[in-house]
């Protein structure tokens, strides 16, 4: 049971983001700059074959692993998602202090490296624009981390009317491109890049798995509205709903995407083109739209990022709550009732990041940094919840259970292996670090205590 002080303290924010409003966060967070960055990376890997196989993979994850933060999202609608999950599924007093305090160490870097991600495949795109150069490159995503940490200081419902407005652009901005494609279409070139060939090698699996990476992270963000739980309308069916909605629509989308840009630019283009999307409009209409075009990118890069930061704010702030963290981070804004200590400190250090490294060296790093704590963990968790819990508890279970839990932990073990040796030693480490601090804050207050 959640314990009363926690209770206590969400009542501090405000529940006002229905169904509509938490799937707009949650699909503007998948949808960033990753797909516009990432489609000609996945052309190269999989040689300019199969194409459409990695979104497919990326989709199945993304569905499976719904039905558990689904399950934990409805059950524990509260600032932090991942974070109450954990310290609850491996018992408050016990395990779940330890693993909730891992979950808290990565966030702090795990968070900051999202956000400057995404600010640095910014500015790497408005170079399309204007050509910067590597020093200008940083000052631009410096600058776009300044303005989301502006932008997101205020109260949450006045951030659910900023996320219907990204929103539409997102999605109208995917769909314009999708016309494009499908009215421009070449059937030949299209099957000639997605058709399966029959091929089940260890390399083509080795591709497949290295591809499915790449697109798992796209679709990272359809558990958003589980980091801003303690902010949701009705969170028994705000939270699943959202998630269901979010998956299957970006999902669709992503699909359409990239069968409207393989009936357009040729395979062997696609993989080394830096500004597919952008190309891909100026075949079309020429250079003014692909101009247009690369400006709504940017828009949708910014509005991710948006969601990003919004989710991500929340969980220093839980972990505080709960005293597993340092209080300033409890904070909450006294009249726009929001973490701003939280979201300030999460700024600042993305604003860092953002001036020293460079996005491929971040996007694998994070996925391999967050499978074993926050997704298995999860999956893992939420197994052990169902033989402690009766089912009445549960106001969401999903179908054929546990059948969905295994094979997403199945699925997340070979991700993190597709990764490679260099990025699973530094998730490990990480999280031995984390252990480390963990047992050394444990002593000193047990010491304090004495």
């Amino acid at each position: 049971m959640l314990n009363e002080q926690n209770i206590k303290t969400e009542q501090k924010l405000e529940r006002r983001l229905g169904v509509w409003q938490a799937s707009s966060l949650n699909m503007i967070n998948m949808v960033g700059i990753g797909p516009f960055v990432l489609i000609p990376v996945v052309f190269s890997i999989m040689n300019g074959h199969n194409i459409l196989l990695p979104w497919i993979a990326g989709a199945v994850i993304a569905i499976l692993d719904s039905f558990i933060w689904a399950e934990l999202g409805a059950k524990y609608p509260l600032a932090g998602g991942t974070y109450n999950f954990l310290r609850e599924a491996y018992n408050d007093r016990g395990l779940g202090r330890f693993m909730s305090f891992l979950f808290i160490c990565q966030v702090m870097v795990q968070a900051p490296l999202v956000i400057a991600s995404g600010a640095i495949g910014f500015s790497q795109y408005f170079s399309y624009l204007i050509p910067l150069s590597v020093v200008w490159q940083k000052v631009v995503s410096g600058i776009v981390v300044i303005a989301l940490t502006a932008l997101l200081y205020r109260k949450i419902q006045d951030i659910g009317k900023i996320s219907i407005l990204l929103w539409i652009g997102v999605i109208g901005t995917i769909v314009w491109l999708i016309f494009g494609g499908l009215t421009h279409f070449h059937t030949d070139m299209f099957f000639s890049a997605a058709k399966f060939d029959g091929n089940l090698s260890a390399l083509f699996f080795a591709a497949l798995g290295h591809a499915s990476v790449q697109t798992i992270y796209c679709f990272l963000g359809y558990y958003n509205v589980c980091q801003v739980g303690g902010e949701a309308e009705k969170p028994e069916t705000t939270i699943p709903r959202s998630m269901f909605i979010s998956v299957a629509g970006i999902t669709i989308l992503y699909l359409l995407l990239n069968i409207s840009i393989a009936g357009v630019i040729p395979a062997q283009d696609a993989m080394h083109s830096k500004f597919i999307v952008s190309n891909f409009v100026e075949m079309l209409y020429g250079k003014n739209a692909a101009t247009i075009t690369t400006l709504l990118i940017l828009w949708i890069t910014f509005a991710s990022l948006f969601s990003v930061m919004l989710g991500y704010s929340r969980v220093p702030y839980a972990a505080a709550n709960d005293g597993n963290f340092f209080r300033i981070f409890a904070r909450v804004h006294p009249t726009k009732h929001f973490p701003h200590i939280s979201l300030l400190v999460l700024g600042c250090i993305a604003f860092v990041f953002s001036l020293l490294f460079r996005l491929k060296e971040v996007i694998e790093a994070i996925i391999a940094m967050r499978i074993l704590v926050q997704f298995i963990g999860q999956a893992v968790g939420l197994m052990l919840l169902h033989k402690s819990r009766p089912r009445g508890e549960f106001p969401f279970r999903m179908i054929l259970y546990p059948i969905p839990v295994i094979i997403s932990i199945i699925f997340w073990l070979l991700v993190f292996y597709s990764t490679g040796n260099g990025f699973m030693i530094s998730g490990i480490t990480m999280i031995g670090i984390s252990a480390g601090l963990f047992f050394l804050r444990k002593g000193l207050n047990s010491k304090n205590v004495t």
